[in-house]
């Protein structure tokens, strides 16, 4: 048996990278990030992300991701699975296909390939979906913006459009929250909604009194080995 790999997507500005924590924290997992997530990872991400690079194409960016996922996965990820230690990963190969597939324009399935080639193969368990509509998500990014989300409203919309289509085509591997309501409510959606799928995958056991487990997740629950 190895382990359990759960991601977290969303468009920027969801609070996906707090529920990532939250629920990396109440499941007692490892916490990763992509971009980074590494030394050479966050390299690449700080690249990336820098508002002050001119000139870096599309495909680069693709690649940069995809170089940053790759390191990652074998220095990070893969290694945890196969010692049977649960993962929570704020990004994974679905934030490639979202951002570069369909906001860039690059094609989902060649974005896809790579990002295959990148993990050797290895997909998420589970995905949790963050969703917020286009105002919010813009609202919540404020003023102070990173390359990625300075790329624009419509750039931003096509990401969301294609989360919204991914979790529909493979609803036995995503789960689709609102995110529209406080990081406490969403946290409890979030936690409830992940808790119902490991138990449909019998990977997760809880007392007579599952509902007293705290957020902190050290309480009334377990994973079946």
């Amino acid at each position: 048996m190895t382990g359990y790999l759960i991601t977290v997507e969303g468009p920027d500005g969801s609070g996906k990278s707090t529920q990532a924590r939250l629920l990396a924290e109440h499941l007692g997992a490892i916490y990763t990030r992509e971009p980074g997530g590494t030394e050479l990872g966050e390299k690449l991400r700080d690249m990336v992300l820098d508002p002050n690079i001119e000139g870096l194409s599309d495909r680069a960016e693709a690649l940069m991701i995809a170089a940053a996922r790759a390191q990652h996965v074998e220095e990070v990820v893969r290694p945890a699975l196969e010692q049977e230690k649960n993962v929570v990963s704020d990004r994974f190969l679905e934030s490639s296909v979202a951002y570069q597939g369909y906001g860039r324009g690059l094609g989902s399935e060649e974005i896809l390939d790579i990002s295959m080639f990148a993990t050797q193969g290895l997909k998420a368990d589970l995905i949790v979906l963050i969703d917020v509509d286009a105002p919010l998500a813009s609202n919540r990014r404020g003023k102070n913006l990173d390359r990625i989300e300075n790329a624009g409203d419509d750039f931003h919309s096509r990401v969301m459009n294609a989360y919204r289509a991914m979790a529909s085509d493979d609803p036995e591997r995503w789960v689709v929250i609102d995110g529209s309501g406080t990081v406490a409510e969403v946290s409890r959606q979030v936690i409830d909604q992940v808790e119902v799928r490991l138990e449909k995958h019998c990977l997760l056991y809880t007392s007579p009194s599952p509902r007293d487990a705290t957020l902190s997740g050290m309480a009334g629950w377990g994973w079946k080995k």
